[in-house]
């Protein structure tokens, strides 16, 4: 490993942790991802306990949830303490706007989520997070884990001289890609938007990787073969650098609530034949910050 990306790594590890009053915060790895237990997501939650599952939620950005009882109500006011609810887009012909339901049907050729990606990047101003609700899952041990990826340590552990070259880049982010093999309803308008190649946190500031496979079509300040070329690399380094990573399994009544701003995802589809069934709540987020 280089120095600096040993640098990096000791920076994310050392960082100090923060003591809590009203929850127990336990970190899935030393990078990324923490289980919380001592909270009723059931119950409407008082202004400390909040403020610390907050707390967790910038410090870990990828928090669970285990054993929680919920209706569709309760996941939504939980969801409405970090911002406005994301109406799902496009809509559901019946249901709830706000709740997407998330179904793997036996012998699905494809499930949402396959493939490491941020949620709906080609937006203008992609969602703050995700609250993914699991209450069915494959039979134990038939596998459906979601991984995770850390995207500021995924900059912090370039060198120096690609950090260089990438901070002032943008690059494309186009619907079209996701939209492969899937026919939308007419009148739905698919999304391209330009971001930042390397974004800032809106609440830390920190910088962070903002490109990824699913919706990232090039970027324009290269030729088309150099943005292919940087592209690839990228990508490649999200999906094969476990230490980026946090991997979790699932259970029933799980809710696992990630920061889609400095966070990629990938929902392993390894349990074909079996099923599996939940509801996402998004939360809105706004511009990409450069």
């Amino acid at each position: 490993m280089e120095s600096h990306e040993l640098e990096a790594l000791e920076a994310v590890t050392t960082r100090p942790v923060h003591p809590y009053r009203t929850l127990t915060v336990d970190r899935l790895t030393p990078v990324l991802g923490a289980e919380i237990s001592g909270v009723d997501l059931s119950e409407e939650l008082g202004a400390e306990q909040l403020e610390e599952i907050h707390t967790a939620f910038r410090d870990h950005h990828v928090i669970v949830f285990r054993d929680q009882k919920i209706t569709a109500e309760d996941h939504k006011r939980f969801a409405a303490t970090f911002g406005e609810l994301r109406l799902t887009n496009p809509p559901p012909p019946e249901g709830d706007p706000h709740v997407l339901e998330i179904r793997t049907s036996p012998a699905a050729s494809y499930v949402a989520g396959d493939g490491w990606h941020a949620d709906g990047t080609a937006d203008a101003e992609p969602s703050l997070g995700s609250m993914l609700y699991i209450t069915e899952i494959p039979e134990p041990g038939c596998g459906g884990d979601t991984l995770f990826a850390n995207m500021h340590l995924a900059y912090e552990m370039l060198s120096p001289a690609m950090r260089s070259l990438l901070d002032p880049l943008t690059a494309v982010h186009d619907g079209a890609l996701a939209l492969a093999g899937y026919t939308p309803p007419e009148d739905y308008v698919i999304p391209k938007s330009e971001h930042p190649l390397i974004a800032r946190h809106p609440e830390t500031d920190r910088k962070l990787l903002y490109v990824n496979s699913v919706y990232t079509s090039r970027i324009p300040q290269l030729s088309e073969q150099e943005s292919r070329a940087v592209l690839d690399m990228l990508f490649a380094m999200v999906a094969r650098r476990p230490l980026l990573h946090c991997r979790v399994r699932w259970a029933p009544n799980t809710l696992v609530f990630w920061d889609n701003r400095c966070v990629q995802h990938h929902a392993s589809y390894d349990y074909y034949p079996y099923t599996r069934y939940g509801q996402r709540v998004a939360v809105n987020g706004g511009p990409v910050k450069g």
